[in-house]
């Protein structure tokens, strides 16, 4: 698999250098006082969120992360040096969890966010640390302290305006591929993506938003068939969704109403959000049966339905400007 959006991973910081023991040796100072230092700190383990990155596929082979631990003291009270800070890239939309817990840590949905998820032991004191005036020549010190470690699951949750869903083999990658760069695998069988895809739409100068390709649903995807819950996961963070129906098929009211039903039993908060319905491939209509699929009667009185033909450019620009205007729209409340 090329897209990986789950993976589990484990990550230690780095262990506080121990403490020092020592004692001044100067000439004409032959009962130096203690001069041993303090341990360096170890190095944190750092996420950080890049939209370089598009999968989660080097998680997959990586499984342990580990920074640095910091140095010993020295003698004349020179501290140890820090262990150095490890850095691990993730792509935008990774939300991190502690796997032993499920409790998430951190929702890193913004390009650059960082967030330490380890932080590095103390450096254990030296020997300098402990002297009083009882006892001015102390024979012991700290060792530097542990840094955490977690288990961590990363789920990775695509970040677009706009989420096209709907069952396998409507349309939905050759929409994406019209109305964007983006050249996902197209094929006339159930089940061709695999994978979301990720396109960019431009309608203006200046004026862009970001399209996903959900991979068909059926019924029971929310309880995990067919492609099941691991591309649901994807049209959480959308703006707008677009639902594609066929218009060859037998009954597109009832796969709307499907549609409908397994975003909602996966999460009710789906449906709160603008929408679509599209009606693909009317260039492969006679006029007949055109009209007769405008006479569709969908419950949703307030959602627009959009007839397109993405093979015949037919419906396409419109099309684009509403999903401009919809995230507008949500962007702007």
């Amino acid at each position: 698999m090329k897209f990986i959006d789950n993976t589990t991973i484990f990550v230690r910081a780095g262990k506080g250098g121990d403490g020092h023991i020592s004692f001044r040796r100067e000439k004409y100072v032959p009962k130096g006082g203690p001069d041993g230092g303090t341990g360096g700190k170890g190095g944190d383990v750092i996420f950080v969120a890049s939209s370089h990155l598009a999968t989660l596929l080097d998680f997959r082979y990586k499984k342990k992360y580990i920074a640095q631990d910091g140095q010993k003291g020295g003698q004349n009270n020179c501290t140890g040096k820090d262990g150095e800070n490890l850095i691990v890239k993730v792509p935008v939309g990774t939300i991190l969890f502690n796997a032993d817990t499920n409790e998430q840590i951190v929702d890193l949905s913004t390009d650059n966010q960082s967030f330490t998820v380890a932080h590095g032991g103390n450096g254990g004191f030296g020997n300098t640390m402990f002297a009083t005036p009882i006892n001015q020549t102390p024979r012991f010190a700290k060792p530097g302290l542990e840094g955490e470690e977690f288990n961590i699951n990363l789920e990775l949750k695509l970040i677009a305006n706009v989420g096209i869903v709907g069952l396998p083999n409507v349309g939905k990658s050759t929409l994406i591929s019209v109305i964007s760069a983006a050249k996902p695998k197209i094929a006339d069988y159930p089940f061709t993506t695999l994978t979301p895809n990720l396109g960019i739409v431009k309608v203006a100068d200046y004026k862009s938003y970001t399209v996903a390709d959900i991979p068909g649903l059926i019924e029971g995807a929310s309880e995990g068939k067919g492609l099941g819950i691991q591309f649901l996961r994807h049209i959480e963070r959308t703006q707008v969704l677009v639902f594609l129906l066929d218009s060859m098929s037998f009954d597109p009211k009832q796969d709307y109403k499907l549609l409908k039903n397994e975003l909602k039993k996966y999460n009710s908060a789906m449906l709160a959000k603008k929408r679509i319905i599209c009606i693909s491939r009317i260039d492969a209509l006679t006029e007949e049966q055109l009209k007769a699929v405008k006479k569709l009667k969908f419950r949703d009185k307030d959602v627009e339905i959009f007839y397109i033909s993405s093979v015949a450019n037919l419906g396409i620009e419109e099309l684009k400007f509403k999903m401009w205007e919809l995230v507008q729209e949500v962007e702007n409340i």
